[in-house]
């Protein structure tokens, strides 16, 4: 009972070995192309363009399907993240050249306009001449069009005109996300033109966040009434922060900290739902590049184990394990003359040593001793035959299953079957 208990734990072990090598391959591919396309960097620039300038005619930064991710992203001409610059941050921040008095008399203008309508004391057509004189460019009460943009400094249009031409405010070109950037360039460095943070500690964005804020004269509200001012959808998320936290400054950096930290899992969450599907094709790609047939592989980690198990029964001094010793050397170009170099050349390749040898490349390993050096060979035609094969197909399967569980989760497998701990210290 305690020899099969073993038998089941070697090959519990040895295929959790094979998922382990295999999920670090993949996952180092996927990191490789990841670096070097910087695909990371610029998805969590591009949310941060969304959130501090607004999209772009209506268009988010942001893309919203894989091929998008792993396509246009890396490859596209409109790179979101800022230009690196090797120069530390400015010892003073700038405020924002915004009129940030515009807004606020606009709204209050339309605002009245909208109520004299409502109660029917002026015409709608004196109410917007009323509008335009106030500076509201003829709005009843409206923000400016949801198409201007902060990025790109055109100008949004702010309601329906008399005589039905749009009515115009130009929207001051202010880039907040190179604002942010001058705040945190201590944490970046060099990688080509752009720049390669791609983590903000949240507690950093907070900082960032409180030195443009000192920066202004009105504080907390002066930001906010620039932002308003340039369409900056960061401004109802901080002025959403500023209510809750009573207009108490440290529970506002705080309420900041907490918000990006959120918005850094929720994204953190998209992009891994986005990876997953690459690690899937990537998987594939491997388990039939490799043919890594997971039942194939069990059956070889038996028959390796009753092989060892057959040794040690002749070392211990019991014939009961000849016959697997008589069988296993047999056909092999050792021969039973030579049974201790057959012993050890079996020994020494167990079965996890040859989990790729039906790879559509193989590579031999010479034995120790030996002045040859590994070699390669093209298994092109008995690899297409094992792939054409439907015994095959259910293996595959549970390969690339598995795989998708990644190499952290095999590990911790591993590290609790084998009963190794981490280092805590």
């Amino acid at each position: 009972m305690i020899l099969l208990i073993s038998v089941y734990i070697d090959l519990a072990i040895g295929l959790i070995l094979a998922f382990l090598l295999l999920s670090l391959l993949v996952s180092g591919v996927n990191e490789a192309f990841v670096r070097l396309l910087g695909i990371r960097s610029k998805f969590l620039w591009a949310y941060l363009r969304d959130t501090l300038d607004g999209s772009e005619d209506g268009r988010s930064w942001i893309p919203s399907r894989i091929a998008d991710v792993f396509a246009k992203l890396p490859f596209s001409r409109d790179d979101p993240r800022p230009v690196h610059s090797p120069d530390a941050a400015p010892a003073v921040v700038e405020p924002m050249r915004v009129d940030a008095a515009t807004v606020p008399a606009s709204e209050e203008a339309g605002e009245g306009v909208s109520e004299e309508i409502a109660e029917g004391v002026v015409p709608e057509a004196a109410a917007r001449e009323a509008a335009e004189e106030a500076g509201t460019g003829g709005s009843l009460g409206s923000p400016e069009s949801p198409d201007s943009s902060g990025l790109s400094g055109s100008s949004g249009s702010s309601g329906s005109p008399v005589d039905g031409g749009p009515a115009e405010r130009p929207v001051p070109p202010v880039d907040m996300t190179a604002r942010l950037y001058e705040r945190l360039q201590e944490i970046d460095h060099p990688k080509g033109t752009r720049t390669s943070i791609a983590n903000i500690p949240p507690e950093r964005f907070s900082g960032a966040v409180m030195e443009l804020v000192a920066a202004e004269e009105g504080g907390i509200d002066g930001l906010l009434a620039k932002l308003e001012a340039i369409n900056s959808p960061l401004a109802g998320h901080l002025k959403g922060v500023w209510e809750g936290a009573q207009r108490d400054l440290p529970r506002f950096r705080k309420g900041v900290e907490d918000w990006f930290n959120g918005e850094m899992q929720r994204l953190s969450t998209l992009y891994a739902r986005y990876v997953k599907w690459v690690v899937f094709a990537l998987g594939v790609v491997l388990t039939l590049a490799f043919s890594m047939d997971a039942l194939e592989y069990g059956k070889t980690l038996l028959r390796d184990n009753a092989y060892r198990a057959g040794v040690s029964a002749i070392a211990g001094g019991g014939g009961d394990g000849y016959a697997a010793l008589k069988d296993k050397c047999a056909g092999t170009e050792i021969g039973l003359a030579e049974p201790y170099q057959c012993v050890t050349e079996s020994l020494s390749s167990p079965a996890l040593v040859k989990i790729f040898d039906h790879a559509i490349v193989s590579i031999t390993i010479p034995p120790d001793g030996s002045a040859d050096d590994p070699s390669f060979h093209w298994n092109g035609g008995a690899w297409w035959d094992r792939l054409i094969t439907p015994g095959h197909w259910p293996g595959y399967l549970l390969t690339m299953v598995a795989l998708l569980f990644g190499a952290s989760f095999w590990w911790d497998v591993l590290r609790r079957l084998t009963g190794v701990r981490g280092d805590r210290s």
